[in-house]
């Protein structure tokens, strides 16, 4: 069976933007989960050496962007686009940042509003620097 995706709204919700869909109905496909990626580069040593990741972006819009950029590289290795991401969680080190961070998420989904859940943590397990993780799961096919 064909991929078929159907976003959800609630009957009485409002006309506003919001870079989510509040429930994603998926029928058919193959689901691809994704890994929590940073700005950091994906491929490094463990146990981690601060210096290689001395070239990430200091300030949020950076992150977010070299973040995007680095789950784009693994929905890209299965075939996928961020049109087919269907839910996603996005973790943050200050929630004021968020705005911006939606500010480059429509960038890169557009129309496409996947299920989200944004939380703020405290520090992020790959570097003290990391400002945003994001995981995801994809249904391509």
């Amino acid at each position: 069976m064909p991929k078929q995706v159907e976003h959800i709204h609630w009957p009485d919700a409002p006309d506003v933007w919001m870079p989510y869909a509040p429930a994603i109905k998926v029928t058919g496909g193959t689901t691809v989960y994704c890994a929590g990626v940073t700005a950091a580069p994906v491929y490094h040593s463990h146990p981690h050496i601060p210096e290689e990741f001395a070239n990430m972006p200091t300030d949020m819009e950076g992150q977010a962007r070299a973040t995007l950029e680095n789950l784009k590289k693994g929905l890209s290795a299965v075939g996928a686009t961020f049109d087919d991401i269907v839910t996603a969680d996005r973790f943050l080190t200050d929630m004021e940042q968020q705005d911006i961070l939606n500010k480059v998420w429509l960038e890169y989904f557009g129309d496409s509003k996947p299920a989200t859940t944004t939380v703020q943590i405290v520090r992020l397990a790959t570097d003290p620097r990391c400002m945003l993780e994001i995981n995801a799961i994809a249904v391509i096919d």
